[in-house]
């Protein structure tokens, strides 16, 4: 009995593990267009994917990304991301004004775009007065930001106070260097 049990049992299991017969995958195109095509399973082998490539159109690899993009050209004044400030200081220099206003233009210019400001001190003081001072210089560039325009909705500010040095030295030099908001781009 056990000799007929055992493959009657195998032979269930392994049909119960076979294909269900064909259903079909749908595909959905979001590479702008709104068309979905179905993919047959069984016959999308090797031959074809279903997909004829028509929404591949406009996609580029990472690195073609930055072709265009003024953000990623150093003559432009997007290229520069960070706001210095004064020791023990969190008022914007208006030295930093051509690039607040380029980049106000161009979250102006492409509303999806987000910002994060992220607020950094020296390392000088303690460790929670930082944070604060961090968060202070974020605030004031998120708020010249929305003198020039730019949507509350676009930029969020934060503060690492001294946590993210740029530079870990102990000099002058390297303290200016570590007192300033970085401009961060969601997309980037």
């Amino acid at each position: 009995m056990k000799k007929i049990a055992i493959p009657v049992l195998l032979a269930l299991v392994l049909s119960a593990c076979g294909t269900t017969g064909s259903k079909d995958a749908t595909v959905e195109d979001r590479t702008g267009g709104s068309s979905v095509t179905t993919v047959d399973k069984v016959g999308a082998g090797a031959e074809s994917t279903g997909v004829d490539g028509a929404g591949v159109e406009g996609s580029a690899l990472p690195g073609d990304q930055a072709a265009g993009d003024p953000r990623k050209e150093p003559a432009n004044a997007l290229s520069k991301r960070s706001v210095f400030f004064d020791f023990d200081s969190f008022v914007v220099k208006d030295e930093y004004r051509p690039v607040l206003e380029a980049h106000a233009g161009y979250l102006a210019s492409k509303r999806d775009a987000r910002i994060t400001l992220q607020g950094n001190a020296d390392e000088r003081g303690s460790r929670e007065y930082n944070l604060a001072l961090g968060q202070k210089r974020a605030e004031a560039v998120r708020k010249a930001l929305a003198v020039l325009g730019v949507s509350d909705a676009q930029m969020e500010a934060i503060s690492f106070g001294e946590e993210k040095p740029r530079n870990e030295a102990d000099t002058e030099e390297a303290y200016a260097e570590n007192r300033r908001t970085d401009i961060v781009y969601g997309d980037e």
